[in-house]
């Protein structure tokens, strides 16, 4: 199969001038093989340096997968972790109410936690986070239906930091991105790193550059299970490959198949472990993709889907946050580029 020469530029062109974002990398392959790639706009401002393979952009919640849902894959393959284990296993004290919660229900969004609120105004350090979410009251009945939560995955990455006695951040370089080669992708970028501006804080009139956007993730300073990530399109490049090709020499095919079965079948959203699946009316994959495609994405305007029969996957990051979250233009964008992308792909 050739090489696609420049859908991926002409679309991200397109959306740029129709306003979805100001800046973005995009690339679409096949297990291992890169078909096609794209930029568009500047870094970190516009006027300044090009967006290319090593801007690195912020994930938002599609660190949930980077992070926090490939170590506890990897740790549940080397038997340091199970779905059965509870929050009262990792925090004794826990209220009766999330005693039993499993490490299945976080993976699955079905804990029942309160999807998001303000760490930062509940007069608290970050220290006592996981005592606050602990303690708010659940949304839901445990198990009952999937509620996507920032605040279950954040306390899931203290349960992990608490079962290797280690950091998130340490843990993700360890566990994911030096095995994987991703060398530029981390928590808390350095600052000489090249960052795609979000989001303008209305406080200082300065955008958010290298800094995260989430608000919990920023109150946690900068390391946190629902956001934090910071990574390239050539680090993308890799993650997409391996899940591409089923786990590649990364995890067990198995593991990932068991991680992609639908665990909430004809609910309003389909989850896997970690991961959000396609097949339901709104769903960010597009209706025209195969509903075996699973992927994640990210508030700040990256996503990333597969589709595992074949190994076609599309990796889009942008900032469609910078200078404000007000848009959403890029919703059908994506849904778009991903249906006309499939559709290049299966003609062959």
């Amino acid at each position: 199969m050739a090489l696609w020469n420049g859908i991926m530029q002409k679309a991200l062109e397109e959306g740029r001038a129709t306003g979805c974002f100001p800046s973005a990398a995009g690339a679409a392959g096949v297990g291992a093989r890169v078909l096609d790639t794209g930029f568009v706009g500047e870094a970190p401002l516009p006027g300044q340096k090009k967006v290319d393979a090593h801007t690195r952009f912020d994930m938002a919640s599609l660190s949930k997968v980077l992070g926090p849902s490939m170590i506890a894959l990897r740790a549940m393959e080397r038997g340091k972790l199970s779905l059965l284990e509870t929050v009262g296993d990792f925090f004794p004290d826990a209220p009766a109410d999330k005693r039993d919660i499993t490490v299945f229900m976080l993976m699955t969004h079905t804990a029942g936690f309160h999807p998001s609120f303000r760490l930062d105004r509940m007069g608290i350090t970050p220290e006592a986070a996981e005592e606050a979410i602990l303690s708010s009251p659940l949304v839901e009945k445990p198990g009952v239906r999937p509620i996507y939560s920032c605040m279950g995955y954040i306390l899931f990455a203290r349960m992990l930091e608490k079962r290797f006695r280690m950091s998130l951040d340490q843990l993700a370089r360890q566990e994911v991105f030096v095995p994987l080669g991703m060398l530029e992708t981390g928590y808390c970028p350095e600052k000489t790193a090249v960052c795609a501006a979000t989001e303008v804080d209305p406080e200082t009139g300065k955008p958010w550059i290298g800094i995260v956007h989430d608000e919990n993730a920023r109150f946690l300073r900068g390391v946190s299970g629902n956001a934090g990530v910071f990574m390239p399109l050539c680090d993308g490049i890799r993650f997409a490959q391996m899940l591409g090709s089923m786990g590649g020499n990364f995890l067990k095919r198995d593991t990932l198949v068991r991680a992609i079965r639908n665990e909430t079948p004809g609910q309003e959203s389909h989850r896997g472990l970690g991961f959000h699946l396609a097949g339901t009316p709104d769903c960010f994959f597009s209706s025209a993709v195969p509903e075996t495609c699973f992927g994640h994405t990210g508030f700040t305007g990256t996503s990333l889907i597969v589709e595992p029969k074949t190994g076609f996957w599309v990796l889009l990051l942008s900032n469609r946050v910078y200078p404000t979250r007000k848009s959403d233009a890029l919703f059908p964008f994506r849904r778009q580029l991903h249906a006309a992308l499939w559709t290049r792909f299966s003609q062959g």
